[in-house]
């Protein structure tokens, strides 16, 4: 279950007028940070802002699934489950999960905590950009 201050900090962003992306930045940036903590595992920078996305809209954050053909069908199949969970009643505080088992602590302790460090997301901002451009290169 996301953070309170992670939530609040995104519907402010909403109320704003801000994108429904910007919303969702607050979750990447939250994944990020537990990743580094060891909190949460991800072995690769993609997998943490996946996560983050996806907890955003869990959360409520209008982020729509990606477009056919720019992702995998399953992505974009969890993608949709969650948005539609997200625009459901908030679940209460005794619905959230379960506290974790010792193996699953000891696991997170085996993930790297670089898969999120300055040059991974500079390495995975950089391809995105490049995806992004048009044929011409520049």
């Amino acid at each position: 279950m996301p953070e309170k201050r992670v939530v609040e900090r995104a519907r402010k962003d909403l109320r704003e007028g801000k994108s429904p992306s910007t919303a969702a930045g607050e979750f990447v940036r939250n994944e990020i940070e537990h990743v580094r903590q060891g909190k949460h595992g991800a072995r690769s920078a993609k997998q943490a802002i996946a996560v983050g996305l996806s907890e955003a809209r869990r959360a409520g954050v209008p982020l729509k699934p990606p477009a056919s053909g720019k992702t995998g069908a399953s992505t974009r199949k969890k993608a949709e489950r969650d948005y539609e969970k997200g625009q459901r009643s908030p679940r209460t505080h005794e619905e959230s999960s379960l506290p974790r088992t010792p193996a699953r602590s000891r696991a997170l302790k085996r993930e790297l905590k670089n898969s999120v460090s300055h040059a991974a997301l500079s390495r995975q901002a950089k391809s995105a950009a490049r995806r992004r451009r048009g044929s011409t290169g520049y």
